[in-house]
C-alpha cells in the first residue's frame, strides 16, 4: 500500500513540475503587452494548486483494474501536458505570436490534461471525503463532479482573461508592421483560400539540426528578393561545412558565393530553386498540400494579425522546398521523413512566415546515430515595400 501511495504522489509531483513549467512560461515569459498580462499569469497558477491536492490526498485505489487505471490518469495528464509546454516554448522563441489561445484546436489539448489532472486529484479528495471504506460509485461520482467542477472554473476564468486580453491588443491602434497590414479584413483570409506572396520582401531564414537530440548545426539566411530576382548570404556553421555562403539573381544572370572564393558567374539555372520563400510557397504550400491544412486560428504577430495553418509534408518535400538543407545533412535521403510546417496568412493574403520541423531517420547522416531533426523558420517581411 505504500508503495502504491509513493507511485501516485510521484505522478501528482511530476503534474505539479509541468504545470508550474506552463504556468512560469505564462507569467514571466509571455508578456504581449496586454493589459491583464499578469493576470493571465497569474490564473494559469491555478492547476498547480489542483494537482497538489493529489499529493497531499493520493488517490489511492484498490484492485487490479483501479489502480492502474488512476496512474494511466496521470500518465495520460502529461503526455497531453509535455507537447503543450514544448510548443508554447516553440510559440514563444520562434513563431513571434503573441496570442495564447488562437483557436479550439490549440486549446484543447490544455482542456484535457486540465480535466486529466482534475480527475485524478478529484480521486484522492473523494477518498478523503468519504472514506476509503465508502462505495466505489459514489467515490466516482464525488471525484467526476470535483474534476468537472475545476476544470470548468479553471478554464472560464483563464479563458476569459486570456480573451480579454487579446482583444484589447487587437483593438490597440498600431500604425504599421513589417509583418503585413494592421488595418483592414476583420479577418484573414481562410488557410485553403487562393494564397500569394509578395512582389518583394525581405528574407530571413534560419534552419537548425539535431542528431540523437545533439545540436549538429545551424544555417541563417537573409536577403532580398524582387519577384525572381533575389540576392542573399547565408551563414553556415555545421560539422560539414563553415563559412559564408552566397546566391544571386538579376535580369536572367546569375552568381554564387561560396568559403574562400569570390562572386563567381553561373547558369541561372543553378541558382533558380534559391529563391527562398517563393520556393517554398512553390513547393511546399500548393493548393493540394494546403487543401486538408488544419486552421490554428487567428494570431497576432508584432501587431499584424495572422491565420496560422498548418500541413504535413514530407522529407522530399523539405528538401526541395528548403535546399538549404543539404548543409546540414549532405547528399542523406529524406524521403521516408515526415513533418509539419506552420504557415501565416496575413491580412493581404499573403505569405509572412513559415516555421516547422522534420524528422527520421539518421543513418545516412551518422552512422551510428539514430533519429534527427531539422527545425526551419523563415519570415518574409516589408512585402511589396
Amino acid at each position: 500500500m505504500r508503495v502504491r501511495v509513493f507511485e501516485l504522489r510521484l505522478i501528482a509531483v511530476a503534474l505539479m513540475a509541468c504545470w508550474a513549467v506552463a504556468a512560469g512560461l505564462v507569467l514571466l515569459a509571455f508578456r504581449p503587452g496586454g493589459p491583464f498580462d499578469v493576470v493571465v499569469g497569474l490564473l494559469a497558477l491555478i492547476p498547480i494548486g489542483i494537482a497538489a491536492t493529489a499529493v497531499i490526498w493520493p488517490p489511492l485505489a484498490r484492485g487490479d483494474r483501479a489502480f492502474p487505471a488512476t496512474v494511466w490518469l496521470g500518465i495520460v495528464a502529461m503526455l497531453f501536458l509535455v507537447p503543450s509546454i514544448t510548443g508554447v516554448v516553440t510559440q514563444l522563441q520562434t513563431f513571434g505570436s503573441r496570442t495564447l489561445l488562437p483557436s479550439p484546436e490549440a486549446a484543447y489539448p490544455w482542456l484535457i490534461a486540465l480535466f486529466a489532472t482534475s480527475l485524478f486529484s478529484g480521486f484522492g479528495v473523494a477518498r478523503r471525503w468519504h472514506g476509503g471504506l465508502a462505495v466505489r460509485r459514489r467515490r466516482l461520482l464525488a471525484g467526476t463532479g470535483f474534476a468537472l467542477v475545476a476544470t470548468l472554473v479553471s478554464a472560464v476564468v483563464f479563458g476569459v482573461a486570456a480573451v480579454a486580453n487579446d482583444v484589447a491588443l487587437r483593438d490597440r491602434p498600431i500604425l504599421s508592421s513589417r509583418f503585413g497590414p494592421t488595418s483592414g479584413p476583420e479577418q484573414p483570409p481562410l488557410c485553403d483560400t487562393p494564397l500569394a506572396v509578395g512582389d518583394s520582401a525581405r528574407l530571413d531564414l534560419r534552419m537548425e539540426a539535431t542528431i540523437d537530440l545533439r545540436p549538429v548545426g545551424s544555417v541563417e539566411v537573409r536577403g532580398t528578393r524582387v519577384k525572381r530576382d533575389f540576392r542573399w548570404l547565408a551563414y553556415v556553421a555545421t560539422s560539414r561545412q563553415l563559412g559564408q555562403f552566397g546566391a544571386a539573381s538579376m535580369a536572367g544572370l546569375a552568381w554564387t558565393v561560396s568559403p574562400g572564393d569570390r562572386w563567381t558567374r553561373v547558369e541561372p539555372e543553378t541558382v533558380d530553386r534559391d529563391t527562398l520563400d517563393l520556393q517554398a510557397f512553390e513547393v511546399a504550400l500548393t493548393p493540394d498540400i494546403r487543401a486538408t491544412a488544419e486552421d490554428r486560428g487567428v494570431e497576432v504577430i508584432e501587431g499584424a494579425r495572422a491565420r496560422r495553418c498548418k500541413v504535413s509534408i514530407d522529407g522530399a518535400i523539405f528538401s526541395a522546398a528548403f535546399p538549404q538543407a543539404t548543409w546540414l545533412v549532405g547528399d542523406a535521403d529524406l524521403d521516408k521523413w515526415r513533418g509539419q510546417l506552420d504557415y501565416w496568412v496575413f491580412l493581404d493574403g499573403q505569405l509572412g512566415q513559415i516555421a516547422g520541423t522534420v524528422n527520421g531517420e539518421a543513418t545516412d547522416i551518422a552512422p551510428k546515430a539514430l533519429s534527427a531533426t531539422i527545425e526551419v523558420r523563415l519570415a518574409a517581411t516589408e512585402r511589396g515595400r
